[in-house]
């Protein structure tokens, strides 16, 4: 790694990814449509064609999501033990808004991630 080159905030990149932000200027739009990357920022210029997301967000997204999900049927369970109709009709619409909320917040983050630690082509001669 060479030691000259700029350093960017992690922090500051996960921030922008997860309104769905460029990385670098904050201002500019990551997603052209649901989860579909600009080529790149249409106020700074960065190119975000390098970014390597692949099948993590759907990965994090399931992991975040039905963490609450199962904690809550859980809880729900042993509180009021209902039938399990009433907790499908619950539970089901509040994973799915859940993850199609969540989803292009994860993959922004992981972009700005990308971004910030210079992978995949972000940052000038690696790869």
């Amino acid at each position: 790694m060479n030691i000259t080159q700029n350093t960017r905030s992690v922090a500051q990149a996960f921030k922008h990814g997860l309104r769905r932000r460029c990385p670098d200027c904050g201002k500019g739009q990551v997603f052209k449509s649901y989860i579909k990357v600009n080529h790149t920022c249409d106020t700074c210029g960065l190119e975000l064609h390098h970014q390597r997301a692949d099948d993590a967000p759907p990965y994090f997204t399931m992991l975040i999501v039905l963490h609450f999900v199962l904690s809550g049927m859980l809880t729900v369970e042993q509180v009021y033990s209902p039938e399990t109709w009433v907790q499908l009709t619950i539970w089901m619409p509040i994973s799915l808004l859940s993850a199609l909320w969540l989803l292009p917040r994860v993959k922004g983050a992981l972009i700005g991630i990308q971004w910030a630690r210079q992978m995949h082509g972000f940052g000038g001669d690696f790869t």
